[in-house]
């Protein structure tokens, strides 16, 4: 295959330059295209150099790829990289792409993955173009989207990076459905999917909630959390009215807070520890982003034997409740409990919910259907 150039939408992208060498190393310093691509670690200059003079090459002539360098088409600027990292015989091509430090924050790996997408079509005859990407790198996903790709579920990562993701994204794009220039498809700046990608993309923040005259914090589990965690799963009410695993032992709470993690990085949970004002474990309490509604979420907690009583669970709560509409836009947040968990239905009615009433087997508890109350919060509840 011929390798060509494609000038569209203010990009240039064409076939990789000896000279692009320095740039390319400069470019993969940088610790997110180390983290969320598979180029070497370290990258030295020699692997910038076999890249452009010799990979990059190889894939045109073979017919194995179309490696692109995106360039700014008046001074000739290396901006990213992007093309079809693989070419099947099926009529399929996988695009990858990542952005130049210096270049981030203008649309260009956006417009360029639109480009490669629209010659993909029209002049290879490719029928679709798969994206993939290691759960958690929400930059990449949202240019996915931007360009019109479809995200259609997970699958397992052959290679997974080490301490990252065993699961990866896949996306796939179809003849038709490339947004036009200048379109933003269905993520584009301001959206819930654009929006969403930024919080989920960085790391957990820190919440806080004033409790009487202490400050709480609702952080991340960490590893000085996880015997309390164990001590508050061996509290007969929490087995009672919850369904932690009994016994409770220290592996399970080490497999909830990387479960913790996981969700976060997946964009579908915020699991946070309350930490009283000595930042001793007080509760735990997690927000989590309903699959069928993505203005829905439901809310799950429970509360340290010795921190009852003190008004710790409301006053999170509240707070988590706040930063899940004003941050992720939530519409409408659930708290769901067996009936007979007067407890708990104290904490969320402090907290600002309203009881709507009972769902009769609404919920599977420990091998049996049981009644469960249903409450709600709304934002305007909050003012």
């Amino acid at each position: 295959m011929e390798p060509v150039e494609i000038i569209e939408d203010g990009l240039l992208l064409r076939p990789w330059r000896d000279a692009d060498a320095d740039a390319v190393h400069r470019a993969c310093q940088d610790p997110d295209i180390q983290r969320w691509t598979t180029v070497p670690r370290p990258y030295l200059p020699e692997h910038a150099h076999g890249f452009v003079t010799e990979l990059s090459g190889r894939a045109w002539a073979e017919g194995t790829g179309a490696p692109f360098a995106v360039c700014d088409p008046v001074t000739g600027e290396l901006l990213g990289s992007c093309g079809l990292i693989s070419i099947s015989g099926a009529g399929t091509g996988e695009i990858g792409y990542w952005t130049a430090p210096w270049a981030r924050g203008r649309g260009v790996t956006v417009r360029a993955a639109r480009a490669v997408a629209r010659w993909s079509f029209d002049t290879l005859g490719l029928r679709r173009l798969v994206w993939q990407a290691e759960v958690g790198n929400h930059a990449s996903r949202l240019v996915a989207l931007r360009a019109g790709f479809r995200i259609d579920g997970r699958l397992r990562l052959a290679d997974p990076a080490p301490n990252g993701s065993a699961d990866g994204w896949i996306g796939s794009l179809l003849p038709g459905e490339v947004t036009a220039p200048g379109a933003t498809g269905p993520a584009g700046p301001g959206t819930l999917a654009a929006r969403r990608a930024a919080v989920f993309g960085r790391p957990q923040p820190t919440l806080f909630a004033t409790a009487g005259a202490g400050e709480l914090r609702l952080r991340p589990m960490e590893e000085q959390d996880l015997d309390d965690v164990v001590e508050t799963c061996h509290d007969p009410e929490t087995i009672r009215w919850t369904t932690v695993p009994d016994p409770y032992e220290r592996a399970d709470a080490q497999w909830y807070r990387g479960f913790s993690r996981e969700v976060w990085a997946r964009g579908d949970a915020a699991c946070y520890v309350i930490a009283d004002p000595d930042d001793r474990y007080a509760g735990s309490v997690d927000l989590r982003l309903s699959p069928a509604d993505p203005l829905l979420a439901d809310v799950g907690f429970m509360t340290a034997p010795a921190a009852r009583g003190r008004g710790y669970m409301p006053a999170a709560l509240a707070a988590l409740s706040a930063w899940g509409f004003t941050t992720l836009g939530l519409a409408r947040i659930e708290w769901k409990a067996n009936v007979g968990n007067t407890a708990s239905r104290r904490v969320a009615e402090k907290a600002g919910f309203a009881f709507e009433g009972t769902a009769r087997g609404g919920v599977q508890h420990r091998g049996e259907r049981v009644d469960t109350w249903v409450a709600a919060l709304l934002p305007e509840d909050l003012t």
